[in-house]
């Protein structure tokens, strides 16, 4: 897994948005325990890097985010039907069902509020121990587009 830029953001792998389809990296998957919750919970990216950021309940749970569950109890309880989004401090964020190997299904809609579309190669970021980011584009991503190394593609 390469190293994104000096201080330690790394790269979980790329992977391409295909018919409304994004399959996260295994390794992502894996760190994140993805295959412990039928769910997962995504938000809008940072201005600079876009695409969206995925989070796993269990681990917002107690956490500083516990707010956002807190303010949104349905998104909390996935009782708001999948894709759907509210808005918590100038972000968006929705729930969406995640198979246990990482696949989502992101519906136009979606795609539409993440700013994305069909062909889209999103670079897995590891964010923090909460979240990883389905980059899209800024400078980071720019430097894992110059890395001489070899990335992994879903």
């Amino acid at each position: 897994m390469p190293q994104c830029n000096p201080g330690g953001k790394f790269c979980f792998g790329i992977s391409v948005v295909h018919q409304d389809q994004i399959q996260l990296p295994p390794l992502a998957v894996d760190e994140y325990h993805l295959d412990e919750e039928s769910n997962v919970i995504l938000s809008t990216g940072s201005r600079e890097t876009g695409g969206f950021i995925v989070y796993r309940k269990g681990l917002l749970e107690g956490s500083l985010l516990q707010p956002i569950l807190d303010e949104h109890p349905r998104l909390a309880q996935f009782q708001l039907p999948a894709g759907t989004f509210v808005r918590h401090k100038g972000r968006q964020y929705c729930w969406v069902p995640v198979t246990p190997s990482g696949l989502l299904k992101l519906d136009p809609a979606m795609l539409k509020v993440f700013e994305l579309q069909d062909g889209d190669r999103l670079i897995a970021i590891r964010s923090s121990n909460l979240a990883f980011t389905m980059g899209a584009r800024g400078g980071l991503i720019e430097r894992i587009h110059q890395y001489q190394g070899e990335i992994e593609e879903f």
